[in-house]
């Protein structure tokens, strides 16, 4: 008889989240969340625990797949609950999968958070680039990796998924990860310089097209574009519709991809620009109608002069609040 997969715990099921977990169930894995909300678990026939404690007993890996400025927290939560009678029992290690997008320095923080557990909590350095997991169009069987396009999933540290005990080298190949360094911080440094030119391009473009609408030559801008870089004209409209719903989550993520550049990159605070590119994001989310939009439930923003034309909404109310 075939030993039975690992049990994967997910925290928290949003839209990335919802789609590894997916991927997951369909690969043969037990699923299990603890959430208060329970629409999005019961959507995807995901298991139930009652308390963080009943989660990290009961999983062999946790995924912390939140929001970046909520990383540390979930990470302490979980190291507060391995000091349980319950979670004493457990005859393996607990694997913590940190695939949130935040700095090395964090990622490096939460590590040490982590240190007086010893081995009885292994963390994984990771990192999600692309898309949330989602079946192919062509009916292959959902039950196999092939039916799936999956993100990469690079991760680093001392520990390398594939190696772990319970169904290591199976998971590292339903979760498409590859090991790229011993170093705790490199697969979250990979995230970040992968993010400072693809979110920090759309900025750029938010910016651009919203001036442009602002002065009345955004058509005029859009010609140009097209004539001389159509890659770039389909990039942009390809990103920033798709932006609003994820505004609020990216403020902290540019802070982080700011915090990289000074910590890893060397980059000083005069050459610094993602903390406006931060600012952008939150003006997006916090001073807009575009704030409002949610994924799965989209009205306004759905084509780029549609977002300039809120974005400059915004920038207007803004500027009267201020008179």
């Amino acid at each position: 008889m075939a030993t039975p997969l690992a049990t994967l715990g997910v925290i928290s099921i949003g839209e990335m989240g919802l789609g590894i977990a997916k991927l997951l169930k369909a690969n043969g894995y037990r699923v299990v969340t603890n959430i208060t909300t329970h629409a999005r678990a019961e959507s995807a026939s995901l298991d139930l625990v009652s308390s963080d404690e009943e989660l990290a007993s009961t999983s062999d890996y946790i995924l912390s797949i939140v929001p970046p400025r909520d990383a540390i927290a979930t990470a302490e939560r979980i190291m507060k609950v391995s000091t349980s009678a319950s979670f004493a029992k457990r005859e393996t290690p607990l694997y913590f999968l940190d695939l949130n997008a935040v700095a090395p320095k964090s990622v490096r923080g939460i590590a040490e958070l982590f240190k007086p557990a010893g081995n009885n909590i292994r963390i994984l350095d990771g990192a999600i680039i692309g898309s949330p997991p989602s079946l192919k169009d062509d009916h292959t069987d959902p039950n196999t990796v092939e039916a799936w396009k999956r993100p990469s999933i690079p991760m680093s540290g001392p520990h390398v998924l594939a190696d772990a005990e319970r169904s290591g080298a199976h998971l590292a190949n339903v979760l498409n990860s590859q090991h790229i360094s011993e170093q705790i911080g490199s697969a979250s440094g990979l995230k970040m310089s992968f993010a400072a030119v693809t979110k920090g391009f759309t900025a750029l473009a938010i910016q651009s097209f919203t001036t442009a609408s602002r002065l009345g030559v955004l058509p005029e801008l859009q010609q140009h574009l097209q004539t001389y870089m159509p890659k770039t004209y389909e990039m942009a409209n390809a990103s920033v519709p798709v932006m609003p719903p994820k505004a609020y989550r990216w403020v902290r993520e540019m802070e982080e991809i700011g915090a990289t550049l000074a910590e890893d990159g060397g980059f000083e605070e005069n050459e610094a620009i993602f903390g406006g590119i931060a600012r952008t994001y939150d003006l997006v989310a916090n001073e807009t109608d575009l704030g409002k939009e949610k994924t799965g439930e989209r009205n306004r923003g759905k084509t780029v002069e549609d977002v300039a034309t809120l974005m400059s909404e915004g920038i207007d109310r803004r500027k009267q609040k201020m008179d």
